[in-house]
């Protein structure tokens, strides 16, 4: 049991080490050659976890194949901490993204989107200047409406209505349907005189740098496409806990078999 367990742990740090040097090698990247908001922003992040693989692999990897028990108990320790930190994420992410969707538009083939259908906690994260701004550079930087704007360039006004748009598409490059706006082309339209109770309508510019990104639906829209995202992200999360809890259990066995092998060599040595 000693031998398998032990293997076993010893694998799959060494892979977890592997894993971790492009990790590292693209966080440093980012961190010397990022030129946009998004770039910059991640390479910290990506950065921290490969240094942490790293860490935490090579503590595994010698505990296990070196049968250094407080390694392997610092291994374990480290690996609960990350169960149980995953498992409350998991249950998080399903209970801020339960609430929320996009508003269906007759006669129109997307959707709309309104920022007060969302969860508190969502809503205080695009709320905030801040938070938004790098957000709202990212958005620009990968020319979502630009390229939005090239594909549906030729679109008679029946036509772009009956578009299945994505939520940052509906909410961040055209202007709300109750704007009630003059169609030009997907990105260029006209204002129409009458009362507008929708604020968005007054944010609304042609300009492509502009157009809808600090709108309310465009923060909404935003964050159904987050929604999504973290749910299926949650998803992954449920299958990857599974895994580590059954490395967690495999850590177990190296460990008590670990200590016991080092107080049979006690024994024998005394």
């Amino acid at each position: 049991m000693f031998r398998l367990s032990n293997n076993l742990i010893g694998i799959l740090n060494v892979l977890t080490f592997i894993l971790s040097i492009p990790i590292l090698w693209a966080g440093v990247w980012l961190s010397n050659k990022g030129v946009t908001e998004c770039e910059k922003f991640l390479d910290t992040p990506v950065i921290i976890l490969g240094v942490f693989l790293m860490v935490i692999s090579l503590a595994g990897l010698i505990g296990a194949c070196c049968r250094v028990s407080w390694l392997l108990w610092t291994y374990l320790l480290v690996m609960f901490l990350l169960i149980v930190i995953l498992f409350c994420f998991t249950i998080f992410a399903f209970v801020v993204t339960n609430k929320g969707a996009g508003e269906v538009v007759s006669e129109r083939g997307y959707k709309e989107y309104r920022l007060g259908d969302y969860s508190n906690w969502l809503q205080k994260r695009v709320s905030s200047t801040k938070n938004w701004n790098k957000i709202r550079s990212c958005l620009v930087d990968s020319k979502v409406c630009s390229t939005f704007a090239e594909k549906y360039s030729g679109d008679t006004v029946d036509q772009f209505y009956k578009r299945h748009l994505s939520s940052v598409q509906s909410g961040c490059c055209k202007p709300s349907t109750d704007c009630q706006f003059t169609y030009l082309g997907p990105t260029n339209w006209t204002a129409t005189s009458g009362v507008q109770t929708n604020p968005d309508c007054k944010t609304w510019n042609n300009d492509p740098k502009t157009l809808c990104f600090d709108c309310q639906a465009c923060k909404a829209g935003l964050l159904d496409q987050l929604k999504r995202d973290w749910k299926k992200v949650a998803v992954v999360n449920i299958v990857f806990l599974i895994v580590l809890i059954i490395v967690y259990s495999i850590g177990c066995c190296a460990f008590r078999n670990s200590r016991r092998d080092n107080a049979y060599r006690g024994k024998n040595g005394a």
